[in-house]
């Protein structure tokens, strides 16, 4: 893919464009037809249905419930889901697909809307894989229609990213299992009407979890709200289950088979969120750059200063390395490279990803200076809101140093 030259001057068509240091926009919409209207059903609805709001819903600390069937109804939330189920078009999307809805999503600097608001790309994929005919046809159509909200509960509040050291357990009894335990930073729990849940079933290890669909209604169930340094619309919750008795028709799959299904998602949810960060590391530059142009500072702008230049060209150093890596990543996925063959590529990205947008975001405020440290208003709204996002952008889906170590073994070292 390649990226735009810089030209020598100052004057010409493209002398104020914020964008003048690539052309993966162009690039991207350039693989098929129906990338290019992927890329602009989204774009669309991210300008017209998010950015204008965002600001008021991150004060408020939620989103609207029907912010889901609108996003449906704009073709963004039913993207490659099964058709029998009520999925749009693109009905088989490749990974270059994936990687422009990621990027398209990034550019609205929060990635809390996202997570929450899409929490059916992670919940929903183990009952389709391993779902019944039955389970399907009660839950996928409701869910990817956005009639009903479902979340992956995984994450325990003493296991982190040991998920096979996970301590809830789910007892047989009769025609039920009795579910115990705590899950914590579940994205979009308040809301979610169902939990994609892994407990233990089995003896210690992998080999003795299970995954369970479980009603927010199921008695038993319990929802806290926490409090987060960003993601302040996404609602991450804990939840907790005391002796919630789940009918045994909710298993998914087969007893303590449900590891695999949990590490299914990994990979594509890594690639995703590196591709966000990177545009949002290229969200911070771009404001950056578009402030420095009228911002001056004695007698001159802001931009003519060598210093204002050299961090910019740091940023944008950052932001195309970062970019090349994970479309050599995408390019190779297209090709037919298993995902998994790449796991520790990706996991190298989303460290290299989430630290360019910590880079930049750094960056971009000393540029906006208290411009950017006033939240919700102003030229620096997007920083602030990104600055707030680093953390759990470097920890979130694999902290830096597991995805250090899984790269490691993978490469055999």
């Amino acid at each position: 893919m390649a990226v735009a030259a810089v030209s020598k001057t100052t004057t010409g068509p493209n002398a104020n464009s914020d964008a003048w240091f690539w052309d993966w926009d162009s690039s991207l919409a350039a693989v098929s037809p129906s990338h290019a209207e992927l890329q602009g059903v989204i774009r669309s609805f991210v300008q017209k249905d998010l950015a204008p709001n965002i600001n008021d819903w991150e004060e408020e600390g939620e989103f609207p419930r029907d912010l889901h069937v609108r996003a449906y109804d704009a073709g963004v939330y039913g993207i490659g889901w099964p058709s029998e189920y009520g999925g749009t078009a693109p009905r088989n999307p490749d990974i270059w697909h994936k990687f422009i809805f990621s990027d398209e999503l990034g550019q609205l600097c929060a990635g809390g809307l996202s997570a929450s608001l899409l929490t059916l790309g992670i919940a929903l994929p183990p009952i389709l894989r391993a779902g019944t005919e039955a389970q399907k046809e009660k839950y996928a159509r409701e869910i990817i229609t956005g009639q009903k909200t479902a979340s992956l509960a995984i994450t325990e509040p003493n296991g982190g990213s040991d998920v096979a050291g996970m301590q809830t357990t789910a007892v047989r009894d009769g025609d039920v299992y009795v579910l115990d335990g705590v899950k914590t930073f579940i994205s979009g729990g308040m809301k979610a009407d169902y939990f994609t849940v892994a407990a233990r079933t089995g003896s210690s290890g992998s080999g003795g979890i299970s995954l369970f669909i479980v009603h927010r209604e199921f008695p038993g169930v319990t929802t806290t709200r926490l409090k987060t340094q960003g993601w302040h619309c996404s609602t991450t919750t804990t939840v907790a289950f005391n002796g919630v008795r789940v009918p045994a028709a909710n298993l998914l799959g087969e007893e303590n088979k449900g590891f695999k299904l949990i590490m299914f998602n990994f990979n594509a949810e890594r690639h995703g969120m590196a591709v966000g960060a990177t545009r949002m590391a290229r969200c911070c530059m771009e404001d950056a750059i578009r402030y420095a142009r009228i911002r001056k500072t004695f007698g001159r702008p802001l931009i003519s200063h060598q210093v204002i230049r050299h961090k910019i060209m740091e940023m944008a150093r950052h932001v195309l390395a970062t970019h090349c890596f994970l479309t050599s990543i995408t390019r190779a996925i297209y090709d037919n490279v298993n995902m998994d063959a790449v796991g520790g590529q990706i996991a190298l990205a989303k460290v290299q990803s989430t630290r360019t947008m910590e880079f930049c975001a750094r960056e971009a405020s000393q540029i906006l200076g208290g411009k950017a440290y006033l939240r919700g208003q102003g030229p620096g709204a997007r920083i602030e809101r990104v600055y707030r996002e680093v953390r759990v952008y470097a920890i979130g889906g694999g902290s830096e140093e597991i995805m250090l170590e899984l790269a490691t073994r993978q490469a055999k070292l």
